[in-house]
């Protein structure tokens, strides 16, 4: 996944379960900045961006919300075109609540 974008991104937001030093190296050679908390059980720390960090949460409460709708969890629609469609309907319907919560 972390290879598949077509331009490089700045930063690789992640949770607890990316934090290996593997990935981090790999990240840090192609300067993508690694915004991945630390393990508990780590003896040494890591510093992240607490504030990148935070977005990353609304990205992820987001999804949520949108896989309320059955028809976007379950991937009814067979075209690219229709489940986008649905999509957009769902973002539609929670964008709203989103614009009166900011």
């Amino acid at each position: 996944m972390i290879d598949l974008p077509e331009q490089a991104s700045d930063a690789f937001l992640a949770d607890k379960g990316y934090d290996a030093d593997a990935i981090r190296a790999d990240l840090a050679e192609r300067k993508i900045k690694a915004v991945i908390p630390g393990r508990s059980n780590r003896r040494v720390k890591i510093e992240y961006d607490r504030v990148l960090y935070k977005q990353r949460n609304r990205i992820e409460r987001m999804f949520g919300q949108l896989k309320i709708n059955r028809a976007i969890a379950t991937r009814y629609d067979q075209l690219a075109n229709s489940f986008l469609g649905m999509v957009h309907l769902a973002t539609a319907r929670y964008w709203p609540k989103f614009v009166h919560a900011a």
